[in-house]
């Protein structure tokens, strides 16, 4: 209650905060009157500059930050467990450049054209799943999953995958094409629209609701295969459902946000850290408080160099690379200890 509490009031303040300033009263009763029945009680105070301001710039791009948050803290959590590595996260084992390297494509050279609006979706959740498929085979030694190779597969594949993508962004046909396509690639929400958010939000929602219903397999994870081979779970069916969950949570995210680092390593940490190891309270504490921290990254992107933008995945890069280290340097990394 605490966590969805301050979403609201971070929400608010990221939608006041700009060039123009508006006060927390307006944003609501604008929010509000855009519902239907609701809107009807509210009498509109407002300029319709403000109005456009608020519902059609602001507010779809700070819920779509808060939306992408979540996801990616979700898909850290679950991909964290699943390999059991505290290192683990979508950006650092390359699910997010493999998502990059289709979504690129798709925006510079076309593709997928028959899917319409949802091409760039799935052509991202499909490049998502192939790279960590990929991650997933260099990673085994006598099919068994080895973290060392692991984090240096998908480092590995993460290099390739990005070189890619920076190769199709230069082989842009336009310049403009190009600079747009390396500003996406950085992470940003700047072209967030309510058309943008329905995908997003149905897919984050549909993962959070599925995964709760699998915190007791998720849980057992945690303690090794071969014991959750012995609490009656199939861990070969589980291990390729949650590898489509992780692939889609990440490829829809980066197909409209770009690739941002960094949120699906520190987020499950930390909400491991405050609550403990149970994946029925780590699941929704790492969406609400990814969704926190995007929030305020979108907002530090948004004011740190006005009226210039910085890229949201500079933002959350800084905060996560000392985090990095920081775990890289600690004597314990065991994902069940709770505040060990």
């Amino acid at each position: 209650m605490l966590l969805s509490s301050l979403c609201v009031v971070s929400i608010t303040l990221a939608v006041m905060l700009g060039p123009v300033k508006i006060e927390p009263f307006t944003v609501w009763k604008i929010a509000l009157s855009h519902i239907p029945y609701i809107g009807d009680f509210i009498e509109p105070d407002w300029s319709k500059s403000q109005e456009n301001i608020i519902w059609t710039i602001r507010f779809p791009r700070v819920l779509l930050g808060a939306v992408a948050g979540a996801g990616l803290a979700l898909a850290g959590a679950v991909i964290q467990a699943l390999l059991r590595n505290p290192l683990a996260d979508p950006y650092i084992l390359g699910v997010s450049s493999g998502a990059s390297v289709a979504a690129t494509t798709i925006i510079i050279f076309g593709g997928f054209q028959i899917f319409g609006q949802y091409a760039l979706s799935i052509g991202a959740f499909l490049g998502a799943i192939v790279s960590i498929v990929i991650v997933y085979i260099l990673a085994q030694v006598s099919g068994r999953i080895n973290s060392s190779r692991l984090l240096l597969s998908g480092v590995a594949v993460s290099m390739v995958l990005s070189s890619i993508t920076n190769y199709i962004v230069l082989s842009a046909p336009k310049e403009q094409g190009m600079r747009d396509a390396m500003f996406w690639m950085m992470g940003s929400f700047s072209g967030g629209k309510w058309e943008h958010l329905m995908i997003p939000a149905i897919v984050v929602a549909a993962g959070l609701t599925f995964l709760l219903f699998q915190y007791r397999a998720l849980n057992a994870l945690l303690m090794g295969e071969e014991t959750a081979k012995t609490l009656g779970i199939n861990t070969d069916s589980l291990r390729k459902i949650l590898i489509i969950v992780i692939s889609l949570l990440t490829g829809v995210i980066v197909a409209v946000c770009g690739s941002i680092g960094f949120i699906g390593l520190m987020i499950p940490h930390i909400s491991r850290f405050l609550i403990g190891s149970d994946h029925r309270r780590v699941l929704p504490v790492s969406a609400l408080l990814g969704a926190l921290l995007m929030i305020w990254a979108d907002v530090g992107a948004r004011l740190v160099l006005a009226p210039q933008e910085v890229p949201v995945g500079i933002i959350t890069s800084i905060c996560g690379g000392p985090f990095f280290i920081w775990l890289l340097r600690r004597g314990n990394n065991s994902l069940g200890g709770g505040n060990k």
